[in-house]
């Protein structure tokens, strides 16, 4: 089974990761079926995508792309049963994923792929009580699923190859995202690594009362923030050596590296701390609600990403290819219409 071939996405699991899979799957015209075991979840789920859907609209929606197209199913089994490709965004506990998939497993086809959603815990731990171990593998989205394009994807020690590579397909070519392959079995992934450096320091400053949360949030958004968006940490550096780039960046700056500024140890997670955390981004959220401000994060990335996009850039460069898909797609979709509406004549 190839990625074309991909019609019904199971969502299970329906937070915020797995709404945002759902809104995205939406998107491009496909199926989903959803399921969660928390009261109530399927308001949450409509709301959450309702709200995703105006930044959808805007970015353009594929053929046969509905809201409509979401159900919400009674049982796991069921969401399973008519998959050909099942997400699982669980809560990251090793005990219960494990479970969970073990039961995505026995509901699922057998042609279907299971990919878990974990940010962390590795494949070849979640998939030792599935019977089916070939096809399972970890799809890392990150936060906005529905704009952000990359998944980090990586397999355990018994899963197949070319489960990789139809899952590598299935989000390139019908999600439009970013699949970044990661080669090795390592806990947090690569950009969860990254990410959670940055957040370990962050956690020491506030706690030191050195700087508060808008402050920080400060330091990054006016400076090296907009240089990661199209270059990353490592060309961005390499083109502060000047003409050598990396080689002089290193021999200049490389033996600041053992000054004791960093502290890798997160601190403790006092209630102090928390309260210090909590305040400070209620500052800066300033009254908006937590749905105003994803509306507002979206505009932003769109137009982030829309200003990359003539460069062929980062983010920029998976937001043209996919609209080139979905206008080979619109032109099929109407090139099909006529063709039926001459059959009728």
């Amino acid at each position: 089974m190839g990625a074309e071939s991909i019609a019904k996405v199971a969502v299970i699991g329906a937070g915020v990761i797995g709404a945002g899979w759902a809104a995205r799957a939406l998107a491009r015209g496909l199926d989903v079926l959803a399921w969660d075991p928390a009261p109530g979840w399927q308001v949450r789920l409509g709301n959450a995508v309702r709200n995703a859907w105006p930044a959808l609209q805007e970015l353009g929606l594929f053929p046969g792309a509905a809201l409509e197209r979401l159900h919400c199913a009674d049982s796991l089994e069921a969401a399973c049963a008519g998959a050909d490709f099942v997400q699982e965004s669980a809560p990251e506990r090793l005990p219960l994923k494990r479970r969970l998939l073990a039961q995505i497993d026995a509901a699922a086809s057998l042609e279907a792929l299971i990919a878990s959603s974990t940010s962390g815990l590795l494949p070849s731990d979640l998939q030792a009580e599935c019977r089916r171990p070939q096809r399972i593998l970890v799809g890392h989205p990150f936060n906005p699923v529905y704009l952000l394009p990359l998944v980090e994807v990586l397999g355990g020690r018994r899963t197949a190859a070319e489960s990789l590579a139809r899952a590598m397909r299935f989000y390139a070519e019908q999600l439009g995202m970013h699949p970044l392959q990661v080669r090795t079995e390592i806990p947090g992934f690569l950009s969860d690594r990254l990410q959670e450096a940055l957040w370990r320091e962050l956690l020491h400053l506030v706690n030191e009362d050195a700087a508060s949360t808008e402050e920080l949030d400060a330091a990054i958004v006016y400076g090296p923030g907009l240089r990661w968006a199209f270059m990353g940490t490592c060309l961005g550096f390499h083109l502060a050596g000047g003409d050598r780039g990396m080689q002089d960046f290193m021999r200049q700056f490389g033996p600041t590296l053992k000054q004791p500024w960093t502290k890798l140890e997160a601190p403790a997670l006092s209630d102090a701390l928390i309260g210090k955390l909590a305040a400070g981004t209620q500052r800066q959220a300033a009254g908006r609600s937590v749905k105003a401000l994803e509306r507002l994060r979206d505009q932003c990335l769109i137009a982030i990403m829309r200003a990359l996009r003539q460069y062929e850039i980062g983010a920029g460069r998976v937001l043209a290819e996919d609209e080139a898909r979905r206008q080979g797609k619109l032109r099929q979709a109407a090139g099909a219409g006529e063709a039926g509406q001459g059959a009728g004549l």
